[in-house]
């Protein structure tokens, strides 16, 4: 029990002075370095100064937006609260506003957007995505953290597709859609979701989705993660999924009319691109 303690206190203090990385941090924090962003969702633990990219320190502001003034994940968001990480950083703005809506926002009006593990909560990503786009600068930065099905709770549903993804684009799908909820009650792990409670809490959760948002409407493999920021139009610059459940993925918005080139992340040719630890993923 004690040693199991002090291994586990060793592992928390090596980890706070050699934090992990990602292999695209430095060159990411590089480009964010001193730039206004907007954080759809979050605070994130990816991107404390302990994270594996730690773009809050390096940020001139990180304004942030939430479906609602209280979440599960944030108790008490509010609307145009301040906040910031960092002594020299200028306090971010709190706003409400749905992924899928960002209306209060200008388009082209943030350096870099992040968005981490956002787009797996909402009924309709690829208008989520879209909006997020919209607010962005071209030549501005989209970093997105979405989770691994073989690392979640997830991992007894099949990968959405992205054909499935267009359709609900194109349908206009609301964040009051419960499409997927028998196949979620059905495949969810609750063994690896204990705040879920039992069957029963998780049921009464699930139904009241609209209200808390907790619902993983669409499952993600690095494949379709890839595949939707491609279907953006977004130049992908670094793809990496790591355990125990994240895939992370860095892009670029180009100028109006011109197309990304992202050939070297799809297929075959992934093995150059990016290296996955799930097992999925080499299938």
């Amino acid at each position: 029990m004690v040693g199991g303690m002090l291994c586990r206190q060793v592992r928390v203090a090596w980890r706070t002075l050699f934090p992990r990385r990602l292999s695209c941090s430095r060159q990411t924090i590089d480009a964010l370095r001193g730039e206004c962003g907007l954080e759809i969702g979050g605070p994130s633990q990816a991107f404390m100064p302990q994270g594996v990219l730690p773009v809050y320190p390096v940020a001139a502001r990180v304004d942030s937006c939430n479906f609602s003034e209280r979440t599960v994940w944030d108790k008490a968001v509010g609307t145009g609260g301040l906040s910031s990480f960092s002594k020299l950083q200028v306090p971010g703005r709190r706003y409400i506003a749905e992924a899928t809506n960002l209306s209060p926002f200008a388009a082209e009006s943030y350096d870099f957007i992040l968005a981490s593990h956002v787009f797996e909560h909402s009924a309709n990503p690829l208008r989520a995505l879209a909006e997020a786009v919209r607010v962005l600068r071209p030549g501005g930065l989209l970093v997105v953290v979405l989770p691994h099905k073989d690392g979640t709770f997830d991992r007894g549903r099949p990968v959405t597709d992205l054909a499935h993804l267009v359709e609900d684009l194109h349908a206009e799908r609301g964040e009051d859609d419960m499409t997927h909820l028998e196949e979620i009650l059905l495949c969810h792990d609750l063994s690896m979701d204990p705040e879920a409670g039992d069957f029963m809490a998780f049921e009464a959760r699930s139904k009241r989705n609209l209200e808390n948002r907790c619902l993983h409407h669409h499952v993600f493999d690095t494949r379709l993660a890839v595949e939707m920021i491609h279907h953006a139009g977004l130049q992908i610059i670094a793809v990496e999924p790591t355990l125990p459940f994240d895939i992370h993925l860095v892009a670029r918005k180009l100028p109006q009319g011109a197309m990304p080139s992202n050939k070297k992340f799809f297929g075959q040719e992934t093995s150059t691109a990016w290296k996955s630890p799930f097992p999925s993923d080499r299938i």
